[in-house]
């Protein structure tokens, strides 16, 4: 059991090292992308609308990419590859694009006729800036047909990791951000030049972009064999099943865009940049995010869907268990070194162009907030696909809504107090809340986890992660930013390779091994 569970965690690290390192490029572009928007716009009413607009389908996104048809779909063609073959669960892929396709299509037509309605109930304060709200709209039905293509993307990339190919489909959203950054700045300056706002040219790099990153995975899904025939089923029972999984999950997902909306709400009565300011604080906690959290969830469901089907709970428990202690040597030090060292990141990075000392600061306070909820984001990530690999997507769900009500509980009773603040200590009470509901619920339905293991691994990292940010504030304003950064990740590493756990440098061990079949 023991080797298994071995190789089992490092398949998943294996997994998760393709995912990141494509995603680490596509973070370090998304951060380019994010300077270029700070450069150009600063804190200010046109990037306010570019913010929510931008929002606005990645409420949906969540549900029909990345959330609930995503995971839903792969687990679904994990489970038909497993037991009657790659060629049929290619049928069940092409079933599954046609229906969710067309569903998706309706809800785009839909989000453009609905567009002012939909801004005037996310942000009704926009209304007293003159031409803020009519901007936001205009973006709004502009970005709304990115849902299409992300959903598509998400499909597409869920067939590929499922068949062992986890680093081009994770690339993709690379070229999304590259695209979105050329395009965009081209387009900025051609409306300038035309006397429009240049921000509807980076709202068209974002659409752009969107259709950049469904076509790219296309041909790796051919060399694989998969040819697809448009087959509109809607009673077949794969995608039924998919329905099915998906039915709890778009409820939960749905108390995660209500979070959404309630955060966005809030920021927008804060004052003009607060909605900024919280959106680039995020867009810094993002890029960890990509060194763990991504990496592992997409790497983690088909691995666990596996044990599932052939009901090795054992099995499933420990990968569990090794997968949580190396999303948390990862998110740990990150969340140390963020909280710490977030003045000095946010001034490099976005401190140019329109981007004041002051913007610099609010930022920064936002960012050492969020940076509170990264293990407990990890650990959910981890946690998630566990439980769709179960086929238990209720609770998930469940553990959305408390996320709904303690984030909403922080906001409204320190919102006096902190002002815009308050949305990000909110957004990181309720990411440790719902942590703590999932892993408890999960421990609870497979009757108990190897605890020892993972309370003693969790110690050494936490003790680690500290000293280490001891070292980080020591050196903060002695030495470059980045230097710091350097030298307090080998000094993580170097207390974990001294004093454990072994999954803390399970991500960064380096081996061919033979992939899972």
């Amino acid at each position: 059991m023991e080797k298994k569970t071995h190789d089992s965690a490092q398949r998943v690290a294996r997994g998760a090292r393709s995912v990141t390192v494509a995603v680490i490029i596509s973070r370090l572009l998304g951060l380019v992308r994010e300077q270029v928007l700070a450069a150009l716009f600063g804190a200010t009413s046109q990037m306010d609308a570019f913010v929510v607009a931008y929002r606005i389908p990645n409420l949906l996104r969540d549900l029909f990419a990345e959330g609930a048809l995503g995971m839903a779909f792969t687990k679904v063609f994990s489970h038909y590859r497993e037991k009657e073959g790659t060629e049929r669960a290619f049928k069940v892929a092409s079933e599954a694009l046609t229906t969710f396709g067309l569903l998706v299509l309706l809800v785009v037509i839909l989000g453009e006729i609905l567009a002012p309605q939909i801004v005037g109930l996310l942000a009704p304060d926009f209304k007293n800036f003159v031409g803020k709200f009519e901007l936001t709209v205009l973006l709004t039905r502009i970005m709304s047909p990115f849902l299409f293509f992300i959903s598509l993307a998400a499909v597409l990339a869920g067939m590929l990791n499922s068949l062992g190919v986890f680093f081009w489909p994770a690339f993709s959203s690379a070229l999304f951000n590259a695209t979105s950054i050329l395009v965009g700045l081209v387009l900025y300056f051609l409306f300038r030049f035309l006397g429009y706002p240049g921000v509807i040219g980076m709202a068209l790099g974002v659409l752009l972009g969107g259709a950049m990153q469904a076509a790219f995975n296309w041909p790796f899904l051919r060399a694989k064999g998969f040819r697809f025939s448009p087959v509109l089923a809607p009673r077949s029972p794969a995608v039924r099943e998919i329905l099915k999984l998906m039915g709890p999950s778009v409820i939960g997902l749905s108390a995660v865009q209500i979070n959404i909306f309630l955060n966005t709400y809030f920021a927008t009565s804060c004052g003009e940049g607060a909605v900024s300011w919280l959106a680039y604080a995020f867009r810094l906690m993002y890029v960890p995010l990509g060194l763990f959290g991504v990496g592992l969830s997409l790497a983690l469901l088909p691995e666990a869907s596996r044990q599932a089907a052939r009901n090795d709970i054992e099995l499933l428990k420990n990968t569990y268990v090794s997968s949580l202690l190396v999303g948390l040597s990862l998110s740990l030090p990150s969340a140390v070194g963020l909280a710490i060292l977030a003045k000095p990141i946010v001034r490099l990075i976005f401190e140019h162009g329109q981007f004041s000392p002051e913007d610099t600061l609010n930022t920064a306070q936002a960012l050492s907030l969020f940076a509170l909820g990264l293990p407990a984001y990890g650990i959910s990530k981890v946690t998630v696909p566990v439980f769709y690999a179960l086929g238990n997507t209720l609770i998930p769900a469940l553990g959305s809504f408390l996320a709904v009500g303690l984030n909403l509980t922080v906001v409204l009773l320190t919102l006096p107090y902190l002002n815009f603040k308050a949305v990000a200590l909110g957004t990181a009470v309720a990411l440790l809340g719902q942590a703590i509901f999932l892993m408890g619920f999960f421990c609870y339905k497979v009757k108990g986890l190897p605890f020892k293991k993972f309370f003693l691994g969790f110690l050494k990292l936490l003790i680690e992660a500290g000293v280490m940010g001891g070292l980080a504030f020591l050196l903060k304003e002695k030495l470059p930013v980045l230097l710091s950064i350097l030298l307090c990740g080998m000094f993580f590493l170097a207390e974990v390779k001294l004093l454990g756990p072994e999954e803390g440098l399970l991500f960064w061990k380096i081996k061919l091994m033979k992939r899972s079949r």
